[in-house]
């Protein structure tokens, strides 16, 4: 299978990336290859809070959503942004976690915790995106 197409944008101060990973470990394999070519780099927590975030955004599009249309990395001097692109109309939903571990629950929270702003919003093809943006 070869790998989805990749659209760069190289400089310093701002930088894009748009991909479309089967898996959430390649969405994050993605992720972490677009921060290794950012200068300044994002400092470790930031490398580990955003793996997380695109984990469970990807995660979620797989499960819930019918699959994932696109990813979409950015960063500027100040924040990162992670948006997740799925096809269905239907927006996150909140439920209550299942604290023996067989339903999960957890990741929404989890995103909106790590993220200075997140917000879901219609796509103008069909769908929705979610965008989440993280300090840098």
């Amino acid at each position: 299978m070869s790998r989805p197409h990749i659209t760069r944008e190289r400089r310093t101060e701002h930088a894009r990336r748009t991909t479309c990973p089967a898996t959430a470990a390649q969405a994050r394999d993605d992720m972490r290859e677009f921060f290794s070519e950012l200068s300044p780099a994002p400092t470790q927590e930031c490398v580990d809070n955003a793996a997380l975030v695109v984990s469970e955004l990807v995660t979620n599009a797989l499960r819930h959503a019918g699959g994932l249309t696109a990813m979409s990395l950015a960063a500027d001097p100040i924040t990162l942004e992670i948006v997740v692109r799925d096809p269905s109309h239907a927006p996150p939903c909140e439920r209550t976690p299942d604290l023996n571990g067989g339903g999960g629950g957890f990741g929404w929270p989890l995103v909106r915790s790590l993220a200075r702003t997140v917000t879901v919003n219609p796509s103008g093809r069909g769908g929705k995106y979610v965008r989440a943006v993280l300090s840098r």
